[in-house]
């Protein structure tokens, strides 16, 4: 029996109490979604990987209980059934329409992770020089790499450019150039595409949204026509694409839709200045149920897309993240202390923090947590933390879980993305250990940190 969960505001609004902290420090306001009191469903539909069998939570059969008793925790468990699942969705959803399918590494970029989603027919998106790294080791070759990042560096570039990635998304017409000269020093032709900025808001948590004019990325689509008719020009450039990324964790398939449309006019006068646009990257961002939303179905987000390129007949990329590994992930944590609190609920303080999963401190991000074992216990009204010197360490507020004890194991749920990829040694945390469950086994696919390994580069 799944954990009872108290009552449910209505939706984003504010936990009082975090939202004095962000307006204490005032960086992180507006919050799109805190880890407050929810009434969530267990929301185990047909990709979901994690779910109880009897009093037991498990991933694809698996014991979950059985794997912290092994490894210990903080670890991160993935379903390599669900990151198939995903990745196959969304390249049926194509059809026959020409694509490309390119995951973010950014999401989770574990070699494991990695493979599984090689061998599911997925090619890779870059966002550094070290993520192009892991996709080599994965066992992909150059063409299969689109490089993008809003700060390359000379050696990243260099790097791209003496491989010979599929593509380097530009930033701005000054990285273009640098690109240019990178190329004509190795006697070569690196394929270039520009990322516009087309000034959509993507109605999603303002710290993951990319595509307004006050944003970073990218350069503004009406200076866009200018920078590539220059660009083509040049001697070490071919320039092949477009690319737009406007935000990540969308609902909703309307903004997705006016960024294909705006890029689609760009390519059209670009073709009309007689310069070969010959694919449309539309990026990312589909969200995932982290709270029982509605999300648009593979097939949906699809068909958005395919029913705006359609008229041209270029290739389509798309570059998903979140939507791949998301739902494919759980965080293990044991509890190390339980504090009764005045007013009848209790901190529970987990052995994973925002050093192991940063996005509920960072984001004020939602996300699911159950008990692994002892699920039909009798439910209590919990503030779940970590043990971080900091107040923003903070999983979830009033949330209903049965009566936990030191060592009691939970799951934190559908932290696959963003999770261990942004985890950090923080108060000399070590790095958490990482799971691949498949076919009925699990096996580990990276080894918990030591602290001599963390000291390896300050020792002489």
């Amino acid at each position: 029996m799944a954990a009872v969960r108290t009552a449910r505001p209505a939706k984003h609004s504010n936990d009082a109490a975090v939202c004095q902290f962000v307006s204490a420090v005032g960086a992180l306001t507006p919050v799109f979604a805190t880890p407050a009191t929810r009434q969530v469903p267990y929301n185990a539909g047909p990709m979901s990987a994690f779910r109880p069998t009897g009093d037991e939570l498990t991933c694809d059969g698996v014991t979950l209980a059985a794997i912290a008793a092994s490894v210990g925790t903080p670890t991160y468990v993935y379903s390599a059934a669900t990151l198939r699942e995903r990745i196959t969705a969304l390249r049926s959803g194509f059809g026959d329409y020409p694509h490309a399918l390119h995951y973010a590494l950014k999401a989770n970029s574990n070699l494991a992770v990695v493979r599984v989603v090689r061998a599911a027919g997925g090619l890779v998106d870059a966002n550094s020089g070290g993520e192009i790294e892991v996709a080599l080791r994965a066992g992909y070759g150059p063409g299969d790499i689109v490089f993008t990042g809003v700060g390359k560096t000379p050696v990243e570039i260099d790097q791209a450019v003496a491989l010979g990635v599929k593509t380097i998304n530009a930033e701005s017409a000054g990285e273009l150039e640098r690109i240019a000269a990178a190329a004509r020093a190795r006697g070569t032709v690196a394929q270039v595409a520009l990322r516009v900025n087309p000034d959509i808001a993507s109605e999603s948590h303002p710290h993951i949204s990319t595509g307004l004019g006050t944003h970073k990325f990218g350069v503004p689509i009406t200076e866009a026509r200018a920078i590539v008719r220059d660009a083509s020009a040049r001697p070490g450039l071919r320039f092949v694409g477009l690319h737009v990324h406007i935000g990540s964790q969308m609902l909703g398939l309307e903004p997705l839709r006016r960024a294909a449309g705006a890029v689609m006019g760009l390519a059209r006068e670009l073709r009309d200045d007689g310069v070969s646009v010959e694919h449309l990257d539309l990026g990312g961002g589909l969200g995932i149920a982290y709270e029982g939303e509605t999300v648009p179905s593979a097939t949906m987000y699809t068909a958005a897309l395919v029913d705006v390129v359609r008229p041209s007949g270029l290739t389509l990329i798309v570059e998903p993240g979140r939507a791949v590994v998301g739902p494919a992930g759980a965080l293990l944590a044991s509890v190390v202390d339980v504090k009764p609190r005045g007013n009848g609920t209790r901190f529970v303080v987990l052995d994973a923090g925002m050093s192991e999963l940063l996005r509920p401190a960072l984001y004020g991000a939602y996300h699911r947590i159950e008990a692994v074992t002892g699920r039909a216990g009798v439910p209590v009204t919990c503030d779940v933390v970590g043990p971080i010197c900091e107040t923003a360490d903070v999983f979830g507020v009033g949330r209903s879980l049965p009566e936990p004890t030191v060592g009691t194991v939970v799951a934190v749920l559908d932290a696959g993305a963003y999770g261990s990829a942004m985890s950090s040694n923080y108060n000399r945390h070590a790095l958490p250990a990482e799971v691949m469950v498949d076919d009925g086994a699990w096996r580990l696919v990276r080894r918990r940190q030591t602290i001599d390994e963390q000291l390896v580069c300050e020792e002489e």
